[in-house]
């Protein structure tokens, strides 16, 4: 099924997500578009602005009653994984014996290993019989065994899943002589498990989830659904990205702050990091809205043990998500304010990054050496007057290289003193 509602990340891309489907369309993996910008939230669609200003994002959307009704949990359907009150619940659609199905599998896996507390997930079957031969089967064993318990369900789960190269190539008849060894090897009940798996109940029920699936719009394995809304790519980067962005979101302003800043007021910004200290001289009177979203959010512990998520030697240094995945904001925006006089000519300047001209959040950088390139595109509102060396020193670290890089180094806090 096609969702509309993406609430995050990308901008509008046309890569195709490779699976087991002939028409599936879905959302594309999160991908930077600059070398110093992630497309924030919600602002695709932002309206044009006249004159420096702030906007509140628009509340995150709610699923229907129509997608609550479809993903509802049904716990005498559905095999589930994780805690009940988890904030993040993922439906699975998939068929045994699709390759990148094995492949989501892998990454479900060790993102409930990654949060455990935060993530559950729901199996449903799809299986493509059309292409597929022993998808039904597959699906028949997987529910014989679950029938004599819900691990056993996940210990088949697991055992298709991790040897689907060897059964795929076999016969019906040897697959299903296969599944009865396979049934002894993980301890079930062997005259059961061989009188369940061809039981009518369990046959009628495998058959007649692929026309259930076309009922409700999938078009492919695997297909994805988190909280009966997003409808998302299997790969580790999207789904990283999605849980960090929906953990944090009870974190997010509905508004934007006051504006409380005071132009002729000196503020200093002592950023303490796990590599020591530096201090940033902020400049309110050439950008008032930084500054005053700064101090805001530093002074609400937006910017609390943190990451640099992004550092680039030679070019930027970049923090100020707390998802550390590049796509997090404080839940406003506002304008890019750009002062003639400040250019990136040195090392030490302090900008905001951001995703397009009225798109300001919190991800801030300070730059490593003169960068022209970024001249009148970005918001300068500081620069860093004390300890660039800590700034040199903090570990190199580039998303585009994948999404198993270790965490970056970490921001403590930061303070502010006004003079």
């Amino acid at each position: 099924m096609k969702n509309s509602k993406l609430f995050l990340v990308v901008v509008v891309l046309s890569l195709a997500l490779a699976g087991c489907t002939s028409a599936a369309e879905v959302p594309v993996t999160p991908t930077a578009t600059e070398v110093v910008v992630e497309e924030a939230p919600s602002l695709l669609d932002a309206p044009a602005q006249t004159g420096p200003s702030c906007v509140a994002n628009d509340p995150p959307p709610q699923p229907s009653g129509e997608e609550l009704a479809v993903y509802a949990i049904d716990p005498d359907r559905d095999w589930v994984k994780g805690p009940e009150d988890a904030a993040i619940t993922i439906i699975e659609y998939a068929d045994f014996q699709c390759p990148y199905c094995s492949e989501a599998a892998d990454n479900l896996s060790a993102l409930s290993e990654k949060y455990p507390d935060d993530v559950r997930v729901v199996y449903r079957h799809f299986p493509l019989a059309s292409i597929h031969d022993k998808a039904i089967l597959a699906t028949q064993a997987s529910e014989a065994a679950g029938l004599q318990g819900a691990d056993y369900f996940w210990q088949m789960h697991d055992m298709l899943y991790e040897t689907q190269s060897l059964w795929s190539g076999f016969s019906v008849e040897d697959f299903t002589a296969w599944l009865i060894e396979v049934g002894d090897q993980l301890g079930l009940d062997r005259s059961q498990f061989e009188s369940d798996l061809f039981s009518e109940a369990i046959v009628s029920f495998s058959e007649g989830t692929w026309p259930d699936g076309q009922a409700i719009g999938l078009g492919g394995t695997p297909t994805l659904i988190i909280n009966s809304l997003y409808q998302v790519n299997p790969d580790p980067a999207t789904l990283t990205a999605y849980v960090e962005l929906i953990k944090i979101e009870d974190r997010k302003f509905r508004e934007c702050p006051p504006l409380t800043v005071d132009s002729e007021t000196s503020y200093l910004a002592t950023v303490e990091t796990e590599k020591g200290s530096f201090v940033i001289q902020l400049l309110p009177e050439a950008a008032p809205l930084a500054v005053n979203s700064f101090l805001f959010l530093a002074d609400n512990g937006w910017f609390d043990g943190i990451t640099f998520h992004r550092v680039l030697p030679g070019f930027v240094a970049q923090t100020g998500d707390p998802t550390g995945t590049g796509y997090g904001d404080p839940g406003y925006r506002f304008s890019i304010e750009v002062e003639n006089d400040l250019i990136f000519d040195r090392a030490g300047m302090v900008a905001m990054a951001n995703s397009g001209p009225e798109s300001n959040g919190s991800q801030f950088f300070i730059t490593y050496d003169a960068a022209p390139n970024l001249d009148g595109a970005y918001t300068i509102f500081g620069e860093v007057i004390e300890g660039m060396e800590v700034v040199q020193s903090i570990t190199p670290r580039d998303p585009q290289q994948g999404v198993d890089l270790p965490p970056g180094d970490t921001l403590i806090r930061i303070t502010i003193e006004q003079k």
